[in-house]
């Protein structure tokens, strides 16, 4: 049987993680209780979420070509990284994971994207500064002729966030269309999209501030199940099928086209750090969605699948490294 192909392009970065008592006031100098240097970027940790979500811890180092055991998704992932240290390590990572990595570039100019993260230890909560890098080397040149930069075959599903060019994710938004791949949408960092962005959009995964942008209200508007009902429908009135609202401790709101909505509560969980947790959600929302036929997709039980992975994630610190295997959630 041929497993579902799940592609992600996007963002590879090094994530250079400081853990401090609290987050540092304009002029303030703090000394870190910790710091890490792992790998990381929306792209790279949504598509290690795919590939751990989908299959087993191994028992033994896993060779990087060598088949998996109980595997149920074929992930890769295609970005850009520099020719250097960090490149590498970042490559070498994702297939460590399983990803297939033979789309990710080496750029002989850029170097690889950074991120510093400064995360607060008593709530876990973090701030991110992004230094592209390499990530703005595609441009939408690069999918004016389809999606032949993603490898031969087409993927069930393509995943996207706004971490590389805007006009690259649109292009290939585009192009996606017109081949006839679902696209699941996380707009991360957000800004507003035209609304022909929306049209024929398979998944649209935001955040409340995310949400916010897009929609166009003040995050406040968000508070009530009136208020996420009224943007999510907005959301699907300009063409997406399946929107996805994450609210944090409060939960996720989602709606389909089909008239299914609802609040799902979040899940307990201790909180150590929140990095990767909206990417573990993604990745095993994405698993749901490909393996499903066409009309069977059910949204509420990807919903609560992919909470309970992600209260998973922030219950470790890092990135890559928190977000769980699959047989870590039975």
């Amino acid at each position: 049987m041929t497993l579902p192909h799940i592609t992600v392009l996007g963002s590879l970065n090094m994530d250079l993680v400081a853990y401090v008592p609290h987050h540092p006031l304009p002029g303030e100098t703090l000394t870190a209780d910790a710091f890490a240097t792992s790998p990381g970027g929306k792209g790279a940790n949504q598509a290690v979420a795919c590939a751990k979500l989908s299959r087993d811890r191994p028992i033994e180092e896993h060779k990087e070509g060598g088949p998996w055991k109980g595997e149920t998704a074929h992930v890769s992932m295609v970005g850009v990284v520099g020719k250097d240290g960090y490149g590498s390590q970042l490559r070498g990572n994702l297939a460590r994971y399983g990803v297939d990595v033979s789309g990710v570039l080496e750029s002989k100019e850029a170097t690889t994207g950074v991120a510093l993260i400064i995360v607060d230890k008593p709530t876990g909560e973090n701030r991110i500064v992004l230094s592209p890098g390499a990530n703005h080397v595609l441009t939408e040149g690069d999918f004016k002729d389809g999606l032949g930069l993603l490898g031969e075959g087409k993927p069930d599903l393509l995943i996207m966030q706004l971490e590389i060019q805007f006009g690259a994710v649109l292009a290939a938004l585009k192009a996606a269309k017109e081949a006839g791949v679902d696209v699941l949408l996380n707009p991360a960092p957000a800004r507003k999209l035209p609304d022909e962005a929306y049209q024929g959009l398979a998944h649209l995964v935001v955040n409340e501030t995310e949400a916010s942008i897009l929609g166009e209200v003040e995050v406040s508007v968000l508070d009530t199940e009136e208020g996420l009902e009224r943007v999510a429908r907005g959301f699907v009135e300009k063409g997406a099928r399946n929107v996805i609202i994450t609210l944090g401790g409060r939960g996720v709101y989602y709606m389909s086209r089909d008239g299914r909505k609802g609040l799902t509560p979040a899940e307990k969980a201790k909180v150590v750090d929140t990095t990767a947790a909206g990417d573990t959600f993604v990745g095993m929302y994405a698993l749901d969605a490909v393996g499903k036929r066409d009309g069977e997709f059910d949204i509420e039980a990807a919903v609560k699948k992919a909470n309970k992975a992600a209260a998973k994630t922030v219950e470790r610190a890092g990135a890559q490294d928190s977000i769980p295997w699959r047989d870590e959630l039975v």
